[in-house]
């Protein structure tokens, strides 16, 4: 019953000196967390750089596109913090995965002779894209996506690709694309 008594006491007076004590804010609060608006603005600025890298090749020519496309990479990517993990959409062989800045400029630009199959996805004369997230999972710093992005040229063709994204902020507080699946819907024989 002392102890009891004596952690009583020390417990009364333990809560009045933490109660008497002001709390005082931070000057710096440092928030990595990813918000779905953050998501949804990267995948906005994804597509609207593929549409004007496909301008771009239009009206001003591949070099002019394949150096924003560059821009884009280093813009939207994280190959400078490391690998990333990239299937693009209309890959196959021994070159489907793109782990290097690389190989994904030569699937969005081509003209790459160690990627002899790709003819430059983004120089396709893309008009218009959507996209349509099925479930965005959310966690502290990173965040995935799973979902249908539809592309239409200037013939008002479109294509549907199967599209999973992983984000990550950096250093910089940068969302960064370190997951990039894309497939086409598969078409049941």
């Amino acid at each position: 019953m002392k102890h009891v008594k004596n952690a009583l006491a020390i417990s009364a007076l333990l809560g009045a000196t933490f109660f008497s004590f002001n709390a005082i804010a931070a000057d710096t609060v440092v928030n990595n967390s990813i918000s779905h608006q953050d998501v949804l603005k990267a995948q906005q600025a994804w597509v609207d750089a593929l549409i004007k890298i496909s301008q771009t090749y239009e009206k001003q020519g591949h070099a002019a596109a394949k150096t924003l496309a560059q821009q884009v990479l280093d813009q939207a990517y994280g190959y400078k913090q490391g690998a990333v993990l990239f299937k693009p959409t209309l890959a196959s062989g021994e070159k489907t995965f793109r782990t290097d800045s690389a190989g994904a400029l030569s699937y969005f630009v081509g003209k790459n002779s160690d990627y002899p199959l790709d003819t430059g996805f983004a120089l396709k004369d893309w008009q218009q894209f959507s996209f349509n997230n099925a479930a965005v999972y959310l966690n502290g710093d990173i965040a995935l996506t799973m979902g249908h992005v539809k592309v239409t040229n200037s013939k008002g063709q479109e294509t549907l690709v199967d599209k999973s994204w992983a984000f990550k902020k950096d250093e910089q507080g940068n969302l960064r694309i370190v997951l990039h699946h894309s497939s086409l819907p598969y078409q049941a024989n």
